[in-house]
């Protein structure tokens, strides 16, 4: 195809500022992996991109919104007081887990190899979960 100017390009956006800003968000797009809507002919993703425009094969419009929604940032959530961290649950006022030391937890759970019958094992998982509420 013919080399694309920028003449071109300023009946569909007469802003030239903003012909950058719009070519630059579709090139990257492009980058992304949209689609193309022109063919390829070798050119880099710039040069199609300016072509599109031109054309009018991409609505200017819509290169517009992503543009200002690429330049969006997003809040910085506030730090959270001490008070509301104290409002906020923990495992244990959720579930009313006790401490146990490591020693008296290693010495509940099974021996690797050791064979364990359903009767006892549904009774360990019984006396496990006694006193604590079902999870949802």
């Amino acid at each position: 195809m013919a080399r694309v100017t920028v003449e071109d390009c300023v009946e569909k956006v007469p802003n030239r500022f903003e012909l950058v800003l719009f070519a630059a968000q579709r090139a990257r797009g492009l980058s992304r992996g949209e689609e193309v809507t022109l063919d390829r002919d070798d050119d880099k993703n710039p040069v199609i991109a300016l072509r599109e425009i031109a054309e009018g094969t991409v609505d200017v419009k819509k290169l517009e919104l992503d543009l200002i929604g690429s330049l969006g940032r997003a809040p910085e959530p506030e730090p959270a007081d001490e008070e509301v961290m104290d409002l906020i649950p923990t495992d244990q006022n959720i579930f009313g887990l006790q401490d146990i030391s490591a020693e008296e937890e290693a010495a509940s759970l099974p021996v690797e190899g050791e064979d364990i019958a359903p009767e006892d094992l549904e009774a360990a998982i019984e006396a496990e979960l006694a006193g604590r509420p079902a999870r949802r």
